[in-house]
């Protein structure tokens, strides 16, 4: 009996116009989202993990489209497909910012380094590289720090602080090998190991351990 009530309650108006489409944009919002973060994954070399997220993107994809195919002439269909879509961007970059997955590089270039940036980002935990050059107006100090994603707004507090006017910018960094890292159980103090090498930079004249 149940079952039958089932098959009947698919197949009224109501159904139709108001629970499919609603379930359309669902499936739009989850498939979008995870197709975002399975491109996140693959800009950082995440090999793993995103093959697995392009199978469920795809597997919710198709059910989506099929009940789109299977009612071309519900166009309430379509504009929860589209609205879906829109939504699932969004929730996408949403999820993206919170997890705050890879690493940045940070570089700051100092005229003079007044209120010792250095020093203040090595106290913070934070891996430090100087190297010495020429800008326009003369010799000027570039620093650089590699961070996590979600470390980015601390460093960037302490760089403003010191300077409000410092000229810096930030990158992903696809790779980073035998880097000092903050130390997750104990903040403000960096982990033990070997000078930050950065693969696609140029060569570090001088480390702040």
């Amino acid at each position: 009996m149940g079952v039958i009530n089932f098959f009947e309650f698919i197949n009224t108006d109501f159904f139709s116009w108001v629970v499919l489409p609603i379930l359309i944009f669902l499936s739009r919002i989850i498939d979008v989202s995870i197709g975002t973060i399975r491109i996140i994954f693959v800009s950082r070399g995440k090999k793993n993990l995103a093959p697995l997220l392009g199978f469920f993107e795809v597997l919710v994809w198709i059910v989506a489209i099929s009940q789109i195919m299977k009612h071309l002439d519900n166009i309430a269909c379509y504009f929860a497909y589209a609205a879906g879509f829109a939504m699932g961007t969004l929730v996408g970059m949403i999820l993206e910012e919170k997890l705050a997955i890879g690493m940045l590089v940070v570089r700051v270039i100092l005229v003079k380094d007044e209120c010792q940036l250095m020093e203040r980002l090595h106290n913070a935990g934070f891996g430090v590289t100087v190297v010495d050059a020429k800008g326009a107006n003369g010799d000027v100090k570039i620093v650089y720090t590699i961070i996590k994603r979600k470390e980015l707004e601390e460093a960037l507090e302490i760089v403003t602080m010191c300077n409000s006017k410092a000229f810096y910018s930030i990158e992903d960094a696809r790779t980073v090998n035998q880097g000092i890292f903050r130390n997750s159980q104990f903040y403000g103090r960096s982990k033990p190991g070997n000078l930050s090498l950065l693969k696609r930079s140029g060569t570090f004249r001088r480390n702040v351990k």
